[in-house]
């Protein structure tokens, strides 16, 4: 099966869940990727490291609309079976849209491939679905971040940079102009530790002693709904399936009592730690470590063992 796989960059760089699309697409066959903007001859270079052959696009899209042009343009001309797709925000609109194109459609975050199967959570991931495409039809997916590891660097491939034509009848939309919401940057999809706080912590202060944990420990700092709610940190770092789904090596989770759609935001992750002074808590049935105690007593013991070291 001939693979192409879609690498979305930021500032210039391939991002994590990207790179992770090289090891799933190679549970398909073959793997090519292609890359499209300009200026990004370094990200194709990285990409190549990785021992898979890059078609480097080298044109501005502005749209959506032009994306999808330039890769159905790409699937038609180098006759693509399958195309994967990191299960981002573009990726969940791309992957569709595109599938269409081919008369297909798309699964969704996908987190394991196994002899042309697909295996994605259902139900708020309480469930888990294993789905096949018809005879005949090409496959699209967007794969869930951390699903997957990242390669290891191999010799560099060949790096094709061509520029394609897109037809005007595919271009429906038009590009006006690009307003920028300033806000803290947050990466919480890239981040190796995350530690989140939830209704457990009952006032700002104590969730204060969460934003402490987390600076101490160089992590991404995250929350559950209750705390978005409540206003003390942006909605961009909502952690669950609702917000942001995430596999950190590490997660600790603060007074976050474990509902369904949390968990399913979190389970890639490779080692979580739970504190939470109920212990029935459902975030303890996927814990690697729980803590059984009250946030305000068990994160300052916590913050003073860490600042000791």
């Amino acid at each position: 099966m001939n693979v192409l796989i879609y690498l979305e960059t930021k500032e210039g760089k391939v991002g994590n869940s990207s790179l992770e699309l090289i090891t799933a697409g190679s549970e398909l066959g073959t793997v090519n990727a292609v890359l499209i903007g300009e200026n990004l001859q370094n990200a194709a270079q990285e990409a190549a490291s990785y021992g898979v052959p890059v078609t480097y696009i080298n044109q501005s899209v502005s749209t959506q609309d032009e994306t999808v042009a330039v890769l159905e343009a790409e699937m038609r001309e180098n006759t693509y079976d399958a195309a994967l797709f990191a299960a981002t925000q573009d990726g969940k609109d791309l992957a569709p849209r595109l599938a269409a194109r081919f008369g297909s459609c798309s699964v969704t975050d996908v987190i394991r491939i196994s002899d042309g199967t697909l295996t994605r959570p259902a139900y708020g991931g309480t469930i888990l679905e294993n789905m096949v495409f018809a005879e005949g039809k090409k496959l699209f997916a967007t794969v869930r971040s951390g699903s997957f590891p990242k390669p290891e660097t191999k010799s560099s491939a060949e790096v094709l940079k061509k520029r394609v034509q897109i037809p005007e009848k595919k271009i429906l939309t038009t590009f006006i102009e690009k307003t920028i919401d300033i806000t803290e940057k947050v990466d919480l999809e890239g981040a190796e530790i995350v530690v989140a706080g939830g209704r457990g912590c009952k006032d700002e202060e104590t969730f204060g002693l969460v934003k402490e944990l987390a600076e101490l420990l160089g992590a991404e700092l995250g929350a559950s709904r209750p705390i978005i709610e409540a206003g003390w940190v942006s909605r961009a770092r909502q952690v669950g399936q609702s917000g942001k789904v995430i596999a950190p090596r590490i997660y600790i989770a603060c007074g976050i009592s474990g509902a369904m759609q949390h968990i399913s935001g979190v389970t890639s992750s490779d080692y979580i730690i739970a504190v939470n002074k109920d212990a029935d808590a459902p975030i303890f049935e996927i814990a690697d470590l729980g803590i059984v105690g009250r946030c305000e007593k068990i994160l300052p013991l916590m913050i003073e063992a860490i600042r000791s070291r």
